[in-house]
C-alpha cells in the first residue's frame, strides 16, 4: 500500500467520522427541541380551564337509542 493511499484513506476516515458526529449533535437537538415542544402543548392543555357544565349532564345514560 502507497504511503499516498494510507493519507488519503485517514483523511477520508476522519471527515467521516466528523460528519457523523455533526449529524449526532443535530439529530439531538431536534429530539430536546421536539420534547420542549410537546412539553408545552402538554402543559398547554392542563392550564386550560373546565368549561362549566350543568350538574344534570352526564348523570344518565340513554339505553334506547
Amino acid at each position: 500500500m502507497d504511503v499516498s493511499n494510507i493519507a488519503s484513506l485517514a483523511t477520508s476516515m476522519a471527515q467521516q467520522r466528523n460528519d457523523v458526529d455533526v449529524s449526532l449533535t443535530v439529530l439531538k437537538k431536534a429530539l430536546d427541541m421536539q420534547g420542549s415542544s410537546a412539553l408545552a402543548l402538554i402543559e398547554s392543555v392542563s392550564q386550560t380551564p373546565v368549561a362549566a357544565l350543568p350538574a344534570h349532564l352526564g348523570n344518565h345514560i340513554n339505553t334506547k337509542a
